[in-house]
């Protein structure tokens, strides 16, 4: 239903003569068929919808399970694009919910110095982050140009910024009230990361 409303409103804003590049992401993928089987159906259902009309568009999917990191090359072999879901990447890495754990245990875990940084707000490098990068590595060896960024809470926290533009992101997305933070965060890493480059 969802598509068939994307695919029907792009047809419509074509036709008034805009541009457009529709992009559908599919969430919770842990296996590479998971993808291959949706595509193959979207594609179907798109070419249904447009007809004759020619409207580019993608089909991308969430990465916000640990397997889909550990196979990120062969699921990119049927994504346009990949977007980590960090919520959700990250509750599934640690076990437990982000209600239970900033709700009843995570200031508990600071403050006995049990975990350094809350990981509902920050990436966990070491963990979650390690899985970032191996999805990156691994999507990036399959397809060269594959874009990659994420979205959830963390994408407005200065160091998962920086550990984005590290590991060779292409954007992030936040919440309206990080946007300016995230910008500046931003500029600031690229920035660094030239000035890196010249000494």
């Amino acid at each position: 239903m969802q598509v068939r409303a994307i695919m029907s409103a792009a047809k419509q804003v074509e036709a008034e003569g805009r541009e457009l590049l529709p992009e559908i992401m599919i969430p919770l993928v842990g296996h590479p068929n998971e993808l291959k089987i949706i595509k193959e159906r979207l594609t179907k259902t798109i070419g249904e919808i447009l007809g004759s009309k020619k409207i580019e568009y993608e089909i991308g999917t969430m990465i916000e399970v640990p397997r889909s990191c550990l196979v990120a090359d062969k699921i990119a072999e049927y994504a346009d694009f990949f977007s980590f879901g960090t919520n959700d990447l990250t509750q599934m890495t640690y076990g437990y919910s982000r209600d239970d754990a900033e709700g009843k245990f995570i200031s508990r875990y600071l403050e006995e110095k049990i975990i350094e940084l809350d990981p509902f707000n920050t990436i966990d490098r070491d963990g979650v982050g390690e899985l970032m990068r191996i999805g990156v590595e691994r999507g990036r060896k399959t397809r060269k140009d594959l874009e990659i960024g994420i979205c959830g809470e963390q994408g407005g926290d200065p160091e998962t910024i920086y550990f984005c533009h590290e590991i060779g992101l292409d954007y992030v997305s936040s919440s309206p009230f990080r946007i300016p933070v995230a910008i500046l965060c931003a500029a600031r890493a690229s920035i660094m990361d030239q000035e890196a480059g010249k000494q």
